[in-house]
C-alpha cells in the first residue's frame, strides 16, 4: 500500500514534467517572425514573386524561327517534270526559314512592365506581414489579459474563502447571518463559472495562435507574463509618412504598373522587322534562292485604332486609381487620429484605475474587514466590498486590454512591427 502511495505522486509529477517539456515559450518577437516564415499567404507571395522575376527573363525573347518546305510550281501533267532547260518546267522543291525580328523598343518596355508587377506583389506581401502582425498580437493580447484575470479570480477565491470561514465561525457564535453565508458561497461557485469563461477565451486564442504559426492547435505555449503599455506620444499626431505604408505603395506601383502597361500599348504602333530566306531545288532549271526582308505597318487606321483606344482606356484607369489612393491616405490619416486619440483617453482611464479606483477598493474592503471582525460591521457589507474590488480589478484588466488592441490596431495603421 505504502508503494501505491508513492508511486502516485511520482506519476503525477512525471506527467507535469512531460506536459512542461512539450510546452514552448514564445513571445511576441518570435511569434511575428514565426508568421511571416510560415504562413501560406506569405509563401504564397514569394511563389509569385519567383514567377514573375522568371518570366522578366524571358521577357525579351524573340518568337522562334518559322521553316517551310513544300513543292513548286508542279505541273499537272508529270511528265513535263524530267524535260531538262525546258522554260515551262518550273517545278521544283521549295526550302524557307523566317524570323521576325520585334522592335527593340517594344521588348524593353515589356520588361519593365513584367518587373513592375513585381514589385507591387513585394508591397502586397508586407502589407500582408502587417495585417497577419496585428492580428497575431490581438490574440497574444487577448491570451494574456485573460491570464491576469484567471490570477485575479484565484487570488479573490482565496480570500472568499477565509471571509466564509470566518462567518460560519462567527455564526456559530451568532454574530453572523445564514442568508449571507449562503450569498457567499453563491458567488464562490459563480467564480467557477468566471474561471470556465475565461478558459474557453484562453483556449481561443491559443487555437488561433497556433494556427498562425502553422502548428498543431492542440500545441500548449507560455506567452509573456509582463506586457506594459507602450506609451506613445499624444502631443503630436503624425501622418506626414503615411504615403509610405505598404498597401498606398501597393498603389502607387500599381499606378507605375499601369503607366507602363499605357507605355506598351503607345509603342505598339512603332514597327517590327523579319527576314525570310528561300532556297529552290529546280527539277527543269539551275536552282534559285531569295532573301527577303520584311516590316509590320502598326499606323494603318485599322491597326493603330487598337492601341490608341487602349492607351486612352489605360489612361481613364490611371485616373481612377489616383483617386482610389488619395481616398486610401485620407482614411489611413484618420484611422492614425481616431486609434491615438481613443488610446490616450483609454490609458488615462486605465491609469485612473490603477492609481486611484483599486486603491480606494481595497482600502474600502479592509475597513469592512476590520469592522466585521471587531463586530460593527455586516458580513453583506463585507461580501459586497470583496464583490466590488474583483469587478474593479477586472475592469482595469478590460481597459488594459482595450489599450493593447489599440496600440496593435495604432501599429497596424502606422506599420510598425
Amino acid at each position: 500500500m505504502n508503494k501505491i502511495i508513492l508511486i502516485i505522486p511520482l506519476m503525477c509529477i512525471s506527467l507535469m514534467n512531460i506536459q512542461a517539456q512539450n510546452t514552448t515559450y514564445i513571445s511576441l518577437e518570435k511569434l511575428l517572425q514565426q508568421v511571416e516564415t510560415n504562413y501560406p499567404s506569405i509563401l504564397q507571395y514569394q511563389q509569385n514573386i519567383q514567377s514573375w522575376q522568371a518570366k522578366a527573363e524571358g521577357a525579351k525573347a524573340w518568337m522562334p524561327p518559322t521553316f517551310s518546305t513544300g513543292l513548286m510550281r508542279f505541273p499537272y501533267k508529270l511528265s513535263m517534270i524530267n524535260e531538262k532547260n525546258d522554260p515551262m518546267n518550273q517545278a521544283g522543291i521549295n526550302l524557307s526559314i523566317e524570323q521576325m525580328i520585334p522592335n527593340p523598343s517594344k521588348l524593353n518596355a515589356k520588361k519593365e512592365y513584367i518587373i513592375s508587377l513585381l514589385e507591387v506583389e513585394k508591397s502586397k506581401s508586407e502589407w500582408t506581414k502587417n495585417e497577419l502582425a496585428r492580428e497575431a498580437k490581438i490574440l497574444y493580447y487577448n491570451r494574456f489579459v485573460n491570464e491576469q484575470k484567471q490570477n485575479i479570480i484565484t487570488k479573490s477565491e482565496d480570500v472568499l474563502n477565509l471571509l466564509l470561514t470566518t462567518a460560519e465561525a462567527k455564526f456559530s457564535n451568532n454574530q453572523s447571518q445564514l442568508q449571507t453565508i449562503y450569498k457567499g458561497k453563491a458567488r464562490l461557485s459563480e467564480l467557477k463559472n468566471m474561471h470556465y469563461m475565461l478558459f474557453g477565451m484562453i483556449a481561443e486564442s491559443n487555437i488561433g495562435l497556433n494556427i498562425l504559426m502553422v502548428r498543431d492547435v492542440n500545441s500548449t505555449i507560455e506567452i509573456d507574463t509582463l506586457i506594459e503599455p507602450r506609451n506613445y506620444s499624444f502631443t503630436l499626431i503624425d501622418t506626414n509618412n503615411i504615403s509610405n505604408r505598404s498597401d498606398i505603395t501597393a498603389m502607387s506601383k500599381y499606378i507605375q504598373s499601369m503607366q507602363l502597361e499605357q507605355q506598351v500599348m503607345k509603342i505598339g504602333n512603332k514597327p517590327d522587322f523579319g527576314v525570310r530566306a528561300e532556297h529552290m531545288y529546280m527539277f527543269g532549271m539551275h536552282n534559285q534562292w531569295s532573301v527577303m526582308g520584311m516590316m509590320t505597318i502598326p499606323i494603318v487606321p485599322w491597326s493603330s485604332k487598337m492601341y490608341s483606344s487602349e492607351s486612352k482606356s489605360i489612361g481613364f484607369q490611371i485616373q481612377a486609381m489616383e483617386l482610389e489612393k488619395q481616398k486610401m491616405e485620407l482614411m489611413a490619416k484618420r484611422m492614425v487620429s481616431e486609434k491615438l486619440t481613443l488610446l490616450n483617453f483609454e490609458t488615462r482611464q486605465y491609469e485612473n484605475y490603477r492609481n486611484e479606483i483599486i486603491l480606494a477598493f481595497e482600502n474600502n474592503l479592509q475597513a469592512n474587514l476590520l469592522a466585521y471582525q471587531q463586530n460593527t460591521g455586516d458580513f453583506f457589507i463585507l461580501l459586497d466590498a470583496w464583490e466590488m474590488l474583483l469587478m474593479k480589478k477586472l475592469e482595469m484588466n478590460d481597459k488594459l486590454f482595450n489599450i493593447l488592441k489599440l496600440e496593435a490596431e495604432y501599429e497596424f495603421e502606422k506599420e510598425i512591427r
